[in-house]
């Protein structure tokens, strides 16, 4: 039979181009189709901070493979054990995980790293998202999220671009897949169209990293609720579900929560806050856990320091949707703002509302005055006294309603701060049902033959929630494995 390719891989994301790395460093020829061209490719990898979520034993293993820093000589990085990460996992997914995907997560994520580097990509330690400057100018490192990528999204898109072409692989842009083919059962090629023209491509095996649907609002209505119809896409707007679409229709099971999804705090009124490819993920508003929030009504709704950022920031989008207008406002004031990170804060267009007193501030809100101040009299009256460390979960709550467990700082100081926030939508949770391998399976749990998934098409790791950086760890973990049977 006459094939294009051995094998085929749809998404020029991080996880497509971990599987299309892993089969031809095998012998394999590879068509990696990617509906994106020149700055719109990558998928939602180019939009990402670039933090990988992986196991390890500290700053000296870490520096194996890490790019040098002056800054390593100063800096503490906690160990984060295999078993802390899967404890992680299981708790932020409230136990809705698969528990065989995610054993094979956290034990290889580090190795496929190691991997990655090997090839040509680059990594760092995150001293701008993941660490604290303490006042002895040395740097406390936290949250279990240590690892990212040099240059973000944009890096890891370049860098993975650079591999495959160093590995012989043909990489075909403006390619958008829609259909699978299939011959006895098996697939054996793709339809795609391209300028205008449908164009059949064959292999032995295809792999498909074509990302989730939440750049379609009908598919998000239908699958998420008629509200997230309104929410902002943070990434590509070419995840609208076509190659989950297509593996439903040639037999392949749905497999995870179709329910939920990533979604974050996003800048509400940035004039471009939707696939952004210059500011990519600094429309996010993170330091959320050194202030409040609160709705259009002037009220408090949330634990902002329920957690680590790390472990709840991928759900607080779904919260602020559900609020009135899906808005809602981060208060802080002149001694928290300085905490904040200058990357999302200070950037260019930001929102940003700043006043003399709160009733001033409320005014710029459009919230009612008197509410705003009473929520504020309130959550400062209820702080119990601890010492203010942003490093662990200190204790210092506020015993309001609803309270705010760690990190709770009154809001007294003039000027006031208020940046408006909506739900930014990442990606969904719900996909094909896969194995460990990165075969599709059947709803009786039979491999399709010739068809293997990888990254955000595959379901069962993520629900509701998800450990900051394990997206990007569970694309490149599953997306090697798939490329090493394709």
């Amino acid at each position: 039979m006459q094939h294009d390719a051995d094998v085929i891989v749809v998404g020029g994301g991080n996880a497509g181009f971990s599987a299309a790395h892993a089969a031809a460093e095998r012998g394999r020829s590879v068509i990696v189709l990617e509906r994106g061209e020149g700055p719109t490719a990558g998928g939602n990898s180019f939009f990402t901070a670039g933090a990988t979520r992986i196991a390890h034993e500290g700053l000296a293993q870490l520096q194996e493979f890490v790019e040098p820093d002056d800054r390593h000589a100063v800096s503490t990085v906690p160990t984060y054990s295999e078993q802390e990460y899967l404890a992680d996992l299981e708790r932020v997914t409230e136990g809705r995980n698969d528990p065989e995907l995610s054993a094979v997560l956290v034990a290889e994520a580090q190795p496929t790293l190691r991997w990655l580097a090997g090839l040509g990509l680059r990594y760092r330690l995150m001293y701008e998202r993941q660490a604290y400057a303490r006042p002895d100018g040395t740097y406390l490192f936290w949250g279990g999220l240590h690892v990212g990528n040099v240059g973000g999204g944009e890096g890891l898109v370049a860098d993975h671009t650079a591999v495959a072409a160093r590995l012989g692989e043909d990489v075909r842009y403006g390619h958008r897949a829609l259909e699978l083919v299939v011959e006895d059962g098996a697939v054996v090629g793709v339809v795609a169209e391209h300028a205008g023209e449908r164009v059949t491509l064959r292999a032995e095996s295809v792999v498909l990293a074509a990302g989730g649907f939440e750049a379609s609002a009908e598919l998000r209505a239908e699958h998420l609720g008629e509200r997230w119809a309104a929410a902002k896409v943070r990434g590509t707007a070419f995840n609208v579900g076509d190659m989950i679409t297509a593996g439903l229709a040639v037999g392949a099971a749905k497999g995870g929560d179709w329910s939920t999804c990533h979604s974050v705090q996003w800048d509400a009124f940035h004039p471009r806050n939707e696939g952004n490819l210059e500011l990519t993920n600094r429309l996010t508003r993170q330091s959320y856990p050194l202030g409040i929030l609160v709705n259009t009504d002037g009220r408090r709704f949330l634990d902002e320091g329920a957690d680590f950022r790390n472990y709840t920031y991928a759900k607080y989008g779904k919260v602020i949707l559900e609020q009135p207008g899906s808005l809602a406002f981060q208060v802080f004031d002149a001694a928290t703002r300085p905490l904040l990170r200058a990357e999302e804060y200070e950037m260019p267009g930001v929102s940003e509302l700043c006043a003399g007193t709160l009733e001033e501030l409320a005014a710029l809100m459009e919230v009612p005055a008197e509410q705003l101040r009473r929520t504020v009299e309130d959550f400062n009256a209820s702080i119990v006294e601890a010492p203010l460390d942003p490093t662990v979960k200190d204790g210092r709550r506020s015993e309001t309603t609803p309270p705010k467990s760690n990190w709770a700082s009154a809001i007294a100081q003039a000027p006031f701060y208020a940046y408006p926030v909506t739900c930014g939508i990442t990606f969904t949770f719900g996909g094909l049902k896969g194995d460990t391998e990165g075969r599709v399976l059947d709803a009786q749990g039979a491999p399709i033959t010739g068809l293997l998934v990888c990254g955000e098409m595959l379901g069962g790791l993520f629900s509701t929630n998800y450990p900051g950086g394990s997206g990007l760890a569970a694309g490149a973990v599953l997306g090697r494995r798939a490329g090493t049977i394709a």
